[in-house]
């Protein structure tokens, strides 16, 4: 299996839009999400990732076939002045689930951003839990903490650990356009 992680260009907007169609729907099982008029769910931010230098939208492909995306946001979070990564939104299609296909590309983007990364899981979420604990927990080899948080009122789970080495700084981060 070849788990292949790249930057979405401006044109494959599309793509990503119409996987989120997907990835939201699955999400309202944990969310109140509504639908609009027009049949779809909205996803506000979504046009953020192609105009903030500090958000980088991704395709993930598995043996040439389209299988997910991820959207990552670089920045500070208070209280902490640590700059970090967050895994913002992470889906795979329901056919390439189980398979390894979404541990890969977890993966391969805390590869490309190293330093210190935050993802974040709704308590709700209860599928969701066990798979990034065991990613993570793989990939740093058990070294992470994990925080319930709650934020208006939303709960959730995070996970905080450093990938490879020393926390990159921001002005050393690749612009998505270069991959």
């Amino acid at each position: 299996m070849d788990v292949n992680v790249r930057s979405a260009k401006t044109r494959e907007k599309v793509i990503v839009e119409n996987l989120m169609q997907y990835y939201l729907h699955d999400f309202s099982e944990f969310e109140d999400l509504q639908i609009r008029d027009d049949g779809r769910f909205e996803y506000q931010y979504l046009d953020h990732y192609w105009e903030d230098p500090n958000r980088y939208p991704f395709l993930i492909r598995s043996d040439g076939k389209l299988s997910g995306f991820a959207l990552l946001r670089f920045g500070m979070e208070m209280p902490s002045t640590t700059a970090q990564m967050e895994l913002v939104e992470f889906f795979i299609v329901r056919n390439h689930r189980r398979r390894g296909i979404g541990t890969e590309a977890a993966k391969k983007l805390w590869d490309l951003f190293p330093g210190h990364w935050i993802v974040r899981v709704l308590q709700s979420n209860k599928p969701a839990h066990p798979f990034w604990k065991q990613a993570i927990g793989a990939y740093t080899g058990g070294s992470f903490d994990e925080r319930r948080e709650e934020q208006m009122v939303v709960r959730s789970t995070s996970f905080h650990f450093e990938s490879n080495s020393d926390a990159i700084p921001s002005e050393s981060i690749p612009d998505p356009v270069d991959f």
